[in-house]
């Protein structure tokens, strides 16, 4: 078991929350990666994760390479595409589309970069990826080209993740997509949350260090935020003092494992 993995597997034993920032490299300015990394520095950010459905430079290694020069914290590829794989990164999410039924999201394209994963020694940690409807189509429902489970059908979510567990996957991931119009719904969280013992990532549509607060105490592990700061740096500032107020309150920190 990797280091990434039993960080996040002690932050849901211990009840303490956790801030992803997703940095897309094809829609990123080196001069706003700079700031990107900056900001997470000072505010407590604990992953980066890096990728996207739609990467067409070549930039991916260049932005890994950036953040593990400038700073310790774990960068972690959430793939869009087979070709998304570099060993520098410290992770990357193995993501199984199983609220769809595209096979190639299933399990072909994991065929085909298997083997390349495998040369480059990273962490491997097996994620159950479900695309919730965010109010608009994204990127990520067109490449997958799958339908998105409904916002309003909490129970939909919590046995889709309960299957992925039971199929051995680590993780459980509801996204509503990158520019998402409406966030995954609490009832949602919740009802996955307590549904599965799998550390929960959240993610799409949360644009408000509220809406942070809320997709936590629904029982969230990890909050993902990504496009919002694009349009205010300042909430992963808020953001922040609403993770370490929720960890205090709990009282026990969980060292890091090295």
């Amino acid at each position: 078991m990797g280091k990434v993995i039993k960080n996040i597997l002690r932050l849901k034993e211990n009840n303490q929350k956790a801030i992803a920032i997703l940095i897309d490299p094809d829609n990123l300015s080196r001069e706003f990666l700079v700031k990107q990394v900056e900001l997470a520095k000072i505010n407590s950010v604990d992953f980066f994760f890096v990728g996207g459905s739609m990467i067409t430079d070549d930039c991916l290694e260049e932005t890994i390479d950036y953040i593990k020069s400038n700073c310790d914290i774990p960068a972690v590829i959430f793939p869009g595409s087979v070709n998304q794989v570099s060993n520098k990164a410290d992770a990357i999410l193995f993501l199984s589309l199983i609220s769809g039924r595209n096979p190639d999201l299933l399990i072909g394209n994991h065929v085909l970069s298997a083997p390349r994963i495998q040369k480059t020694g990273i962490e491997v940690i097996p994620t159950g990826y479900m695309l919730i409807d965010g109010g608009k189509p994204t990127a990520a429902s067109y490449v997958s080209n799958s339908f998105p489970i409904p916002n309003d059908k909490p129970k939909i979510a919590r046995v889709t993740a309960l299957a992925g567990e039971m199929l051995g996957l680590r993780l459980n991931f509801l996204d509503a997509g990158s520019g998402a119009v409406k966030k995954v719904s609490q009832e949602m969280i919740r009802a996955t949350a307590q549904g599965t013992s799998n550390p929960l990532i959240v993610g799409g549509g949360i644009k408000t260090s509220e809406g942070a607060k809320e997709a936590w105490s629904s029982g969230a592990t990890v909050v993902v935020i990504g496009n919002a700061i694009e349009n205010d740096p300042n909430i992963i500032k808020e953001v922040s003092k609403i993770k370490i107020q929720l960890n205090e309150n709990n009282c026990v920190i969980p060292a890091k494992i090295n």
